[in-house]
C-alpha cells in the first residue's frame, strides 16, 4: 500500500491530501529515508513524521485491506515508538 494511502487509512492523517502535502514537504521518512507519496509500506517498516514541535515514530504491524479503519483498531496496524 502506498504511504499516502496508509497514513490516511490508519488514521494518522485525516485526509489523503494532508498526507500528500506532508510527503511533498519532506517531513515523512520510512526507515530514515525521506520518501515520495508513491512509496510502498511494508510490515516492519518504521515511519517517522517530523511535526513542528515534535517527532513521532510508528512501526507498521500490518497493512489494512480496506480504505479506512476505525480509530479503535489503530493499534492492530501501527505501534507508536
Amino acid at each position: 500500500m502506498r504511504i499516502d494511502k496508509f497514513l490516511n487509512s490508519v488514521n494518522i492523517t485525516k485526509r489523503r491530501s494532508v498526507a500528500q502535502d506532508m510527503l511533498s514537504n519532506k517531513v515523512v521518512e520510512i526507515n530514515n529515508v525521506v520518501v515520495k507519496p508513491s512509496k510502498n509500506v511494508e510490515v516492519g517498516d518504521t515511519i517517522t513524521i517530523k511535526y513542528l514541535n515534535e517527532t513521532k515514530s510508528y512501526e507498521v504491524l500490518q497493512i489494512p485491506t480496506t480504505k479506512s479503519t476505525p480509530k479503535s483498531l489503530q493499534g492492530e496496524y501501527i505501534k507508536e515508538l
